[in-house]
């Protein structure tokens, strides 16, 4: 019983954590080329270990099956702290103002949208559909 019970804890905990966004920690360049490879946008995730709106959306957004499917299917995510050089540089160059800073990039590095600040998973998901809706059509 007490092995069945053990299996059954490993197996909804690994289901669990495929169930969660995921995110890359590779350079902007390698990111950029898993999008073009796959046909997906580029959402990027500015944030910061002492944040803590961050810290939420990463426990409560980032960690439901719903919006890692949902991410899953759209984008090549990645994430880069902003106290480190590549999130600083991108802060500097994209950012107006406090984090978490959420940028999605077409596979030419176009920003076609922004998301400052944290929020509920519901409309977090409805501002990156506006978002991608917004994307111009390819020819």
């Amino acid at each position: 019983m007490k092995r069945l019970l053990l299996l059954l804890v490993l197996v909804l905990g690994s289901a669990a954590a495929q169930a969660q966004v995921k995110f890359e920690t590779k350079s902007t360049d390698a990111v950029r080329e898993m999008a073009v490879k796959t046909g997906k946008l580029v959402f990027i995730d500015l944030y910061a270990s002492w944040c803590p709106p961050c810290r939420m959306m990463e426990r409560q957004v980032f960690s439901r099956k719903d919006v890692g499917e949902f991410m899953d299917q759209r984008f090549v995510a990645a994430k880069y702290d902003v106290d480190k050089t590549t999130g600083r540089e991108l802060m500097k160059k994209y950012g107006e103002g406090s984090i978490p800073l959420y940028l999605v990039f077409d596979t030419q590095g176009e920003v076609l949208g922004r998301i400052q600040g944290a929020t509920d998973a519901e409309t977090f998901m409805e501002n990156l559909r506006t978002i991608v809706a917004r994307q111009k059509p390819k020819r």
